[in-house]
């Protein structure tokens, strides 16, 4: 633990740590000696957070309520941290929660997306990988989804930016990777988090959101998988399915792929 504090320490940032994987990576990250900010929207639960962490552990917490789909938000963020040495950023924030079809969401919604899921998280690489880069170590893991492999219904925008997402980390890894600092793209599939879980019951997928959605990875496996792939970027498919989906991605065109995508979010919601 102390070698890993050692790499990656003092401190680490973790975007979306209110609940689901980004409260358990911020867990797991003090848990191995580091100091952890935790980002996110809600003061009241990211204050429970810091609590259930500073019980658990030995690490310090700050907490950041701050919304990410803000115009401002990244130098907000920059501004809160300008005495700590960061030197792990994770950024698993930028869910949507609506997955509904681009011409009935507001624009806004799709700009939203776009800020949180893109603008951000390279503003804040911006800003913290030189320091990493001069100190020769340290490590950014950026949270993409299988909806990035292409073109979907119900998840335009959000495909796209997770497309962004994945494509941004893999060019980062290019650049820092031998410099010391380890980039990964963590890619997940159906996870089982409070977002997905109430989506799946507004949706009437499931009779409650207590239940595990069907066939959704385990936030514990997600993170596991994170820590074991760290330094094997760019990128790593979280679990069998979305390693399936990529096989299968592969081995057709993209029209095709656009295509199985649609049917399959057809059959999901069972229209």
């Amino acid at each position: 633990m102390s070698e890993f504090a050692a790499k990656y320490g003092p401190w680490a940032l973790v975007a979306g740590a209110s609940d689901g994987v980004g409260s358990a990576m911020a867990e797991e990250l003090a848990r191995r000696g580091l100091n952890v900010v935790l980002l996110a929207r809600r003061q009241a639960v990211l204050d429970d957070v810091a609590a259930g962490i500073e019980d658990r552990t030995e690490a310090q917490t700050r907490t950041l309520a701050i919304d990410l789909a803000a115009p401002e938000a990244a130098g907000e963020v920059i501004e809160a941290t300008a005495d700590l040495d960061i030197g792990f950023l994770v950024y698993c924030a930028g869910a949507d929660p609506h997955f509904e079809p681009f011409l009935a969401s507001p624009l806004a919604a799709a700009e939203s997306l776009v800020q949180r899921n893109c603008m951000v998280p390279m503003q804040l690489c911006h800003h913290y990988a030189p320091p990493m880069v001069d100190r020769g170590r340290g490590g950014i893991v950026i949270f993409g989804s299988g909806a990035g492999f292409a073109g979907g219904p119900n998840m335009v925008a959000y495909g796209a930016s997770k497309a962004f997402d994945m494509v941004f980390a893999e060019a980062l890894w290019t650049e820092l990777h031998d410099k010391g600092v380890d980039v990964l793209g963590l890619i997940l599939g159906k996870t089982d988090t409070p977002a997905l879980r109430k989506l799946e019951h507004e949706r009437g997928q499931i009779s409650s959101p207590e239940e595990t959605p069907p066939g959704a990875a385990a936030v514990d496996d997600v993170v596991a998988a994170a820590f074991a792939n760290l330094t094997a970027g760019p990128t790593c498919l979280v679990g069998p399915e979305i390693q399936a989906a990529a096989q299968l991605m592969a081995s057709v065109s993209r029209n095709d792929a656009v295509r199985f995508i649609a049917q399959a979010v057809t059959a999901a919601m069972g229209t």
